[in-house]
């Protein structure tokens, strides 16, 4: 194991004592185990062993006995936690069965067998994630006050400009370039962007943004989160999902002789994906609180379609520099960052996969802006909307079989035990809105 040597020798050089080594739940909770350095050899050869049954999604009580074994790829020193008696690093582990089989449950590995099904057929899925979220004060017990009362791209009235900073010198010792980072459209809200490259690679970097920007910002006495909607009445946070398909060195969506540079089986991809959009839904937006950011006038998508200009439209045809091929890709605007990135890149990639399979057209494009259209409109457009809520995703879901495969069959009947029981105790809660409405007037 090469990788396993080139990491046992750079542990001694940074003065590693401890190794976390983390994985998610299938609602994409990331989970943590350390292990001292003198373990982490046979957790390499062997893995380390832990309990599948207390593990959102994953193992029975009577099945429970799961090992890790970590991705040397993913090696990196936690920055925060670094003292003269010994530093502490972070390893992605894949996880594994008593038999040394893949765990089906584990998402990482849900991920790489749709990456699997895309290098059989010669393409390399490439993403690109753009995770916003919310800095909030904790004062008073309330920890929805935001941090500063900046707007879009705000400089004067942003305080966070120093935190998010830290937040990149942080990424930076994990290996993500970041692109570029900013004060987004809502108070208190933000958005630091890295590197577009290979889905799996993507998915690693996003899990490590979360678990840092949440370690830093409790440093500062706040708390960053990446619920869809924190607040009503103002933007809720998006996780846009830029992607492509490469072979080789080509990007097979560009198409210079087309008026958006994309090509046939890029307008294939869009339409797998437009067609599975209500069951995806399901696990892109997989929340209570992810539909109340899925509404109208927010920035947020809502309509099945897809366009250039256009950012009310489901999917968007970003512009490219002139030269610029490598660059042609699809974004997917209604992701939010809540959901599991593995699960997600796994749909987003077997649904687009089955519209070139399967050559499906998209529908025409709408330039327009989707949110003045009257119902009469959409419905002369064959326009129809994502699921309003989580329960109807997730019978949207019950109906997509496709969507299901992605998942497998184990993953999908226990995610969607989760999803259902989660639906029913917001379903049977009385909320705080309720009461004010309705007690004295009743």
């Amino acid at each position: 194991m090469e990788g396993k040597e080139k990491i046992l020798k750079q542990i001694e050089k940074d003065n590693v004592k401890f190794v976390n080594l983390q994985f998610t739940d299938i609602l994409g909770i990331v989970k943590n185990v350390t292990i001292g350095i003198e373990h982490l050899e046979n957790s390499f050869d062997y893995g380390t062993w832990f309990d599948g049954s207390s593990i959102q999604g994953f193992a029975r009580i009577h099945e429970s006995d799961m090992f890790l074994k970590p991705d040397s790829d993913t090696y990196a020193v936690i920055p925060w936690l670094s003292s003269p008696d010994g530093n502490t690093a972070r390893l992605i582990c894949d996880i594994y069965r008593p038999d040394g089989t893949p765990f089906e449950g584990d998402p990482r590995y849900i991920l790489k067998k749709a990456l699997n099904e895309a290098k059989e057929l010669g393409y390399e899925y490439n993403t690109g994630p753009e995770l916003e979220f919310f800095l909030f004060k904790k004062e008073n017990g309330m920890k929805t006050l935001p941090h500063d009362s900046g707007g879009y791209f705000d400089l004067s009235m942003d305080k966070a400009y120093e935190i998010r900073r830290e937040m990149i010198v942080a990424l930076s010792k994990f290996g993500i370039n970041v692109e570029a980072s900013h004060h987004e459209v809502a108070v208190g809200q933000h958005e630091i962007d890295f590197k577009y490259g290979p889905a799996l690679k993507t998915a690693d970097n996003a899990l490590t943004l979360k678990f840092v920007f949440k370690a830093i910002a409790e440093k500062h006495g706040l708390v960053a989160t990446f619920m869809p909607k924190p607040i009503a009445g103002i933007n809720g946070s998006g996780m846009h999902i830029h992607q492509s398909l490469f072979k080789g060195e080509e990007n097979i969506f560009y198409d210079e002789n087309d008026k958006y540079n994309l090509s046939r089986m890029a307008k294939h991809f869009v339409a797998g994906q437009l067609k599975h959009i209500k069951a995806m839904s399901a696990v892109i937006s997989p929340t209570v609180n992810s539909y109340k950011r899925l509404t109208s006038g927010y920035e947020a998508p809502v309509y099945i379609s897809w366009a250039t200009t256009n950012r009310s439209a489901l999917i968007r045809i970003p512009r490219i520099s002139k030269g610029k091929s490598k660059s042609a890709r699809i974004e997917l605007r209604s992701p939010d960052p809540s959901c599991n990135i593995y699960l997600a890149f796994a749909v987003m990639l077997k649904t687009g996969l089955d519209g070139m399979k399967n050559k499906i057209d998209p529908p025409n494009s709408i330039e327009e802006n989707l949110y003045d259209f009257d119902d009469k409109k959409l419905q002369e457009l064959n326009i129809s909307q994502l699921p309003p809520s989580l329960h109807d995703s997730l019978e949207e879901l019950k109906k997509d079989s496709l969507v299901q495969e992605a998942l497998g069959k184990y993953t999908y009947e226990r995610y969607l035990i989760a999803k259902t029981k989660e639906w029913d105790e917001y379903r049977l809660d009385v909320s705080d809105w309720e009461v004010k409405r309705y007690l004295e007037n009743y």
